[in-house]
């Protein structure tokens, strides 16, 4: 129960730094400026979509947070075997770093108005975590050659079942991902293609949060 807590805080912590970013907690009605723009800045309101967004991402962690409180519950009986952490692990970790990082830099370039180097930089991203989902189905295939299946033991059980998850949100991930890829190939105006670029990477840098905790958890169990 305390992991979960942390857990829990940890995701209040972030929450209200991206609210304080994304100034969502700010009151229009007592502030002076344009309609839907900030006081001062020409700059538009937090869009809708990235509320829905972060709600969205709120119940991921939520879930998230649910089988790790189960994980830890499960795993103080005697019938739990910890299986083998597969090295590949670190080598996808880091893969899925570099896809984080290639969105940060799609949106940089987004900014300078390279259209050529959001292209490189969306390419890049989808192919590291196109790398880092191959990667997690091999890391699947070591396992069971070495004999822990899914109803090998509870251990191997949880393994198959939160790298899936986890997995499931990439993957989904990925269809955004290319929905912004194929606008930037449109040749869309980039003001507008920013949104969708921030929306994506923010659900990036969730997912590497994610699979940042659920590594570290495999690796101390």
């Amino acid at each position: 129960m305390g992991i979960t807590i942390l857990f829990f805080s940890g995701l209040a912590v972030i929450a209200v730094w991206w609210l304080s970013t994304q100034r969502l907690t700010s009151k229009p009605w007592l502030e002076q400026g344009a309609a839907g723009e900030f006081p001062g800045t020409g700059v538009s309101s937090a869009p809708m979509a990235k509320v829905g967004l972060g709600v969205f991402l709120a119940a991921i962690g939520s879930l998230f947070a649910l089988f790790i409180s189960a994980y830890f519950m499960r795993m103080q009986l005697a019938d739990w075997r910890p299986v083998p952490k597969p090295t590949l692990l670190w080598v996808n970790t880091g893969v899925l770093m570099l896809s984080s990082a290639a969105l940060q830099l799609a949106r940089a370039r987004a900014d300078q108005d390279d259209i050529a180097g959001v292209r490189t930089a969306l390419l890049m991203a989808g192919g590291a975590a196109l790398v880092f989902v191959s990667g997690q189905l091999y890391a699947w295939r070591q396992l069971s050659d070495a004999g822990y299946f899914l109803t090998s033991n509870p251990a191997s059980s949880f393994f198959y079942l939160i790298t899936a998850l986890h997995g499931v949100h990439v993957l989904g991930g990925l269809v955004a991902l290319g929905r912004n890829v194929a606008r930037a190939w449109q040749g869309r105006n980039l003001a507008r293609l920013s949104l969708g670029l921030d929306l994506c990477s923010l659900y990036w840098d969730f997912l590497l949060l994610i699979w940042l905790v659920l590594f570290g958890l495999l690796l101390l169990s």
